[in-house]
């Protein structure tokens, strides 16, 4: 039995299906199915009942989910705690980010963060809001960045930094030129919004709720992955939309889009470093103070 078997293991029972381990892991879903069985075939038991298209843990595997857990848990503590008494800062480090820090923020300053800690390699994955959280929680990620809290979550959220939402239209739109316009006045106006989940949704419709405004009776007309897509459909004319001026800036001084003077807008929201309760690995803590002193 070895650490990468027992990984793998995890990263399946997390995730759910194999091929979704091999996305996490950064191998072959063959070499997955290669791990799984060779620890199989080690301990003499199935410990994944892999019928119907699901991924279900056996017996034996429930009994030793709780124990590969714990060894790499505490293979992560003792390797942060080696590198802290050397001094040195090394090895890999997985960030979760979504769409605004993940694409604008991080990227800005990551090239410098490696230039100071020229042994550490990084991988930066985009994911919404809730799947930030939820990779960090499940050590799939080292450290992570979003943009709205999750209430409930089992992580550390700091806040750190900040970004601006603005309201945008298409230039020809009735309401581009009019100004002091209420919430209430957008109600029946035709909506393209981030999907749920994304902290740029959460944060807006939580603002429309302080105005007296149920997100529910909005008429969101569509729903996309990503700020550019939501600026893009804006421009193309399909209604109005909330994104954030990284995204909307150069749209805006274009005039492809124009910004809506309505009340709560623009809309000043803080961004949050997602870090685990467990010991971050000392790659991890270099990043959080590195990017606290930045941002």
């Amino acid at each position: 039995m070895n650490l990468q078997q027992l990984r793998t293991f995890v990263a399946v029972v997390e995730h759910g299906s194999f091929s979704e381990a091999a996305r996490v892991l950064g191998i072959t879903q063959p070499a997955v199915t290669m791990q799984i069985q060779s620890l199989e075939s080690e301990l003499g038991v199935t410990l994944l009942d892999r019928r119907y298209r699901r991924v279900d843990l056996t017996e034996a595997g429930a009994a030793l989910l709780p124990y590969a857990r714990r060894v790499l848990e505490e293979l992560e503590e003792a390797r942060s705690e080696i590198e802290t008494m050397s001094g040195r800062v090394t090895g890999h480090l997985e960030i979760a980010a979504s769409t605004t820090p993940g694409q604008y923020v991080l990227p800005l300053q990551l090239g410098s963060f490696l230039k100071q800690y020229p042994e550490v390699s990084v991988s930066l994955r985009v994911y919404d809001t809730a799947e930030v959280v939820e990779r960090v929680e499940q050590g799939d990620a080292h450290i992570g960045m979003t943009g709205a809290e999750v209430a409930g979550a089992r992580v550390l959220q700091e806040r750190l930094g900040r970004d601006d939402l603005v309201m945008v239209c298409p230039p020809e739109h009735p309401l581009a030129d009019k100004h002091g316009i209420i919430m209430e006045d957008l109600v029946e106006e035709p909506f393209v919004m981030r999907e749920a989940g994304s902290g740029t949704r959460m944060v807006a419709e939580e603002e429309m709720r302080r105005h007296g405004v149920d997100p529910q009776e909005l008429d969101v007309v569509l729903e996309l992955g990503t700020n550019e897509a939501v600026l893009s459909a804006v421009e193309g004319g399909l209604g109005i939309g909330v994104v954030s001026t990284w995204v909307a800036d150069k749209a805006l001084k274009l005039g492809t889009v124009a910004q809506i003077d309505v009340g709560g807008f623009p809309l000043r929201r803080p961004l949050y470093l997602v870090m685990p309760r467990t010991t971050p690995t000392r790659a991890a803590h270099a990043l959080a103070d590195f990017l606290r002193e930045r941002l």
